[in-house]
């Protein structure tokens, strides 16, 4: 026989299946002895009976599973059909029964509140708060079978079935429990945070109140006294103004009244009271293991506890083994590409950086793992004033949020105690950047013959052509061993990778060196800074230009074949190119795709994380850049606008010699500034090419992993070879060596549910070890009221038509589109020929999109938070480059 109701003290946790979110931490928390007032919960089973009863639900349960987010007047229509059918379904006997021996055990005569309690609320992943109904003051057996009927049938609220479609949760398999509890009628009641919910900063407590019932302040009609407690002492008080609140009234309900003068500008709560709060806060968050959000209230100088669920939008901490404040930078903000990676990609990407480490294989202390996502751990630079100022400054080409952000913390009170502190950092900075010392200086003759004693000219070859050696023995090297020595392999040369990039690494920072030095000469000698946009334009040596480039030239080849491009429209990965060799012009343009593929194959969107599947395996994620190629450009037009961007830094030079050579001894200074320049021209475009080398690199041992996953899998120790990739590379290892001591397939399953529930959070760009988000701002723009403000990165102005691209594979563009885009790496770059301009949430000077933006000569800004979110798709924007900011015309 079904249960249908269960009391508090028969409840916790573990009865989540029964009484849902809510009513299985009320239980827990009276339980465990926290001051909550007594109540029932009407089980799950009492939902389900009372839902079998139905003869319409199964129809519609098939409705609802039909429906998507963005069907809102759908929804609304169905909803309301199910909550009015369900008004009108009797609740059985046996059910009426169990709720009236219940409601008399605690009181026949009392006033109680009766919520719904779903079992996919208050979880550790998702809350469900305010999905379904509260019922305040309800008094009398009639009433409260009336409030049960209404909070069953809340579960199809017009919010409620959006969130589930949203979270992937089935609409039969969430059911609904009724939390029915004894009502207190308080003097003062709110809510409280265990964390700073704004910052994330998990030392504070927040703590919101207010006169009369807290439920008026949880929807968000009336205001709140505000207060924050760091380590037991208030360290914010503000006072709102309380116009009104709401009350129970005898004969049940509630009312809402103004609050008398004396009381509007009245603190809520005493000083000893938001202490004593804030410490019973504490106490519950020991209690659960995690930040909670709760609702309490006083009445009679007591406080009650009305509710507490975890908080699931705060970001995860990286761990950190001592008690000093940490900074921590996001990796994925400065390699632009803040997806979260799996497990695998994550220590591959992590294990090519010596700083810090012991040992080739020994764990990088300094890069750090937050929520599927990498931070560098940059206190140790922060606490030094030398390394501080040098650093910030560095920082700020790449990103100048973070900058500012990074501003902010080492100008804080308690970053400078800290600095204090830690005076000695020169040993500590020393102790990380020691494997990088060799590197450095056998680099420095390279940069030395190549500054004063090599022709320019040659500065490309020189830097690449070493490189291809090496890749081919190390791929050659790999092929001739198996299983473990082949992954022991793999983990070797992550840990070397930068070691073998050295020598082309010296090349990238020629361009670095001369610029500064040709500027500062241009000013002395002429009195104006140099056009970088212009003699930037065309650069010979960018693999990833080139790249672009030749996704123009594949479109062209099929633009000659309508079957083709009719073709690639409805291609399918699996059986791509036997499709292809069917069709008219198939075979010419599957040739050229195989010279792009060998080159340019191992490349995708978020490349740094070696799970991402590459060009090669999938083909058709470069179908829409090859058709909005044709869309958007004529036949030949990019080599066109590529020749002409070079003519124009041609010119550019020239000119700037022409000047500089009218001025006293202007033949040598001409002389100077030429070669100069034309380190410039052909070292510039190397800043793209290690990391190009590291991704062919990634591509080889993608391919390792994933020839030995198929072995596993074969053998049925994986259940798909791809599951791989929710390892870290020691654990394959040790799987190898069987070594390996967990649950493959719940370790496995529970790292896939943790990458999708990170893949919805939003990295912050720099956070401290409290948990601490710090924002950076851009204050400094003249711009029209209303624009957006970011980063100039490409000079120029543009108008057009706002297209929000958040996957590459998925953009449709038009000739004339603004991209507007989270993030860009190399796999966003075959999309660049076909808009005018380049809107991206962050980046900085010297970041992917903006180097190849000022190399097409598209306008881009940069670094403006939420562009994604506020930019809609067909406004009509300017994109003002030179100035930095966007601004919606119609």
């Amino acid at each position: 026989m079904s249960i249908y109701v269960m009391h508090f003290n028969e409840i916790d946790r573990t009865n989540l299946s029964e009484v849902g979110g809510k009513g299985a931490n009320l239980g827990e928390m009276a339980k465990a002895g926290f001051p909550v007032p007594p109540g029932f919960c009407i089980t799950t089973s009492a939902y389900r009976d009372f839902i079998a009863a139905s003869s319409e639900m199964d129809r519609f349960f098939n409705l609802l599973d039909q429906l998507k987010p963005d069907q809102p007047e759908e929804i609304i229509k169905l909803g309301k059909l199910i909550r009015d059918h369900l008004l009108t379904v009797p609740i059985s006997q046996t059910i009426k029964l169990s709720i009236l021996d219940a409601w008399k055990v605690l009181g026949e005569e009392k006033a109680y509140a009766v919520r719904s309690s779903a079992t996919a609320e208050d979880l550790p992943t998702a809350s469900f708060a305010g999905q379904q109904e509260t019922y305040l003051n309800v008094k009398g057996i009639d009433q409260l079978l009336q409030a049960v009927r209404k909070c069953w049938s809340s579960l199809f609220t017009d919010r409620a079935i959006i969130y589930r479609i949203k979270n992937g949760f089935g609409h039969r398999t969430v059911y609904l429990s009724v939390v029915v509890q004894q009502m207190i009628f308080p003097e003062v009641s709110g809510l409280m945070f265990t964390v700073d919910p704004v910052t994330g900063h998990r030392n504070i407590i927040s703590i919101d109140a207010s006169f009369g019932l807290g439920e008026a302040l949880v929807s968000g009609t009336v205001s709140a006294d505000s207060y924050q407690v760091l380590k037991g002492k208030i360290i914010k008080k503000q006072i709102a103004e309380k116009k009104i609140a709401i009350y129970p009234i005898a004969e049940g309900g509630t009312i809402t009244r103004e609050l008398a003068p004396e009381l509007q500008k009245k603190q809520a709560l005493t000083d000893d009271k938001i202490l004593e709060l804030a410490q019973l806060g504490q106490e519950i968050e020991k209690h659960y293991c995690s930040e909670q959000d709760i609702e309490w209230c006083l009445a009679g100088n007591r406080f009650y506890i009305l509710q507490s669920r975890p908080i699931t939008s705060l970001y995860p901490i990286p761990k950190v083994y001592d008690n000093k404040l940490h900074v921590f930078l996001s990796i994925g903000h400065l390699q632009m590409m803040t997806d979260a990676m799996k497990p695998m990609g994550i220590s591959v990407f992590r294990g090519i950086f010596p700083i810090g480490k012991d040992s080739i294989s020994f764990p990088n202390p300094v890069i750090t793992e937050a929520g599927n996502r990498l931070f560098f751990d940059v206190t140790a630079l922060l606490y030094n004033k030398t390394f501080r100022r040098y650093f910030i400054w560095r920082i700020s080409i790449v990103d100048e949020l973070m900058r500012d952000a990074l501003v902010k913390i080492v100008s804080s009170g308690i970053f400078r105690q800290e600095a204090k502190a830690n005076k000695d950092t020169m040993k500590q900075v020393f102790k990380l950047f020691k494997p990088l010392l060799p590197l450095y200086l056998k680099g420095i003759p390279v940069i030395v013959d190549n500054l004063f004693f090599l022709e320019p000219s040659g500065i490309i070859e020189r830097a690449t052509a070493p490189l291809e050696d090496i890749i081919d023995k190390y791929r050659y090297s790999l092929m001739q061993v198996s299983g473990l020595e082949r992954i022991k392999k793999v983990q070797e040369s992550t840990g070397k990778l930068l070691q073998e990039l050295n020598g082309s690494m010296m090349y990238v920072l020629l361009s670095f060196i001369v610029l500064p030095i040709a500027n500062r000469l241009s000013r002395l000698w002429l009195g104006e800074d140099l056009d970088v946009g212009t003699l930037s334009k065309s650069s010979p040596g960018n693999v990833t230009g080139e790249m672009g480039l030749m996704i123009g030239d594949l479109a062209d080849t099929a633009r000659k074949y309508p079957e083709v491009i009719d073709y690639l429209k409805r291609a399918e990965d699996r059986t791509f190119y036997q499709g292809l060799g069917k069709v008219k012009g198939g075979d010419i343009f599957g040739a050229e795709l195989d010279r792009f593929m060998e080159l340019y194959g191992m490349r995708c969107p978020g490349e740094i994380d070696i799970s991402n599947i590459r060009w090669w395996e999938a083909p058709t994620l470069l179908v829409p850049s090859i058709i909005n190629h044709i869309k958007s450009n004529a036949p030949g037009e990019h080599r066109d606008r590529f020749r002409q961007g070079r003519k124009e830094a041609q010119e550019a030079i020239q000119k700037l010699l022409d000047g500089i050579g009218n001025t006293p001894a202007g033949n040598f200074k001409a002389r100077l500034m030429s070669r100069l320049l034309f380190i410039y021209r052909n070292s510039t475009g190397l800043r793209e090419f290690p990391k190009y080398v590291i991704v062919r690199f990634f591509d080889i041992y993608r391919k390792a992993i994933l020839a030995e996953a198929r072995v596993l899998h074969q053998r049925g120790i994986l259940e798909r070879e791809e599951d791989v990739f929710y390892l870290y590379l020691d654990e394959l290892v040790a799987l190898l060596e069987k070594r390996f001591n967990k649950d493959l397939k719940e370790l496995i399953d529970s790292r896939k549910r943790a990458y999708e529930q990170y893949q919805k959070m939003t990295p912050p760009r720099v956070m401290t070890s409290e948990g601490e988000v710090i924002t950076g701002v851009r204050s400094d723009v003249e711009a029209p009221k209303g624009a957006l403000i970011g980063t100039p990165v490409s000079a120029g102005v543009a108008e057009g038509y706002v297209k929000v691209i958040l996957k590459p594979e998925a953009a449709k563009l038009n000739k004339g589109d603004i991209l507007v885009a989270p993030f860009t790496d190399p796999g966003w770059t075959p999309l660049f020929y076909s808009v005018e301009a380049l809107v991206v949430e962050i980046g900085g000077m010297m970041t992917h999109g903006s180097v190849i933006a000022r190399e097409y000569g598209i306008p881009a800004v940069v670094g403006i938070e939420n562009a994604t979110k506020i930019l809609k798709d067909g406004q009509y924007v300017r994109v003002d480059g030179t100035r930095g900011f966007v601004q919606v015309l119609k």
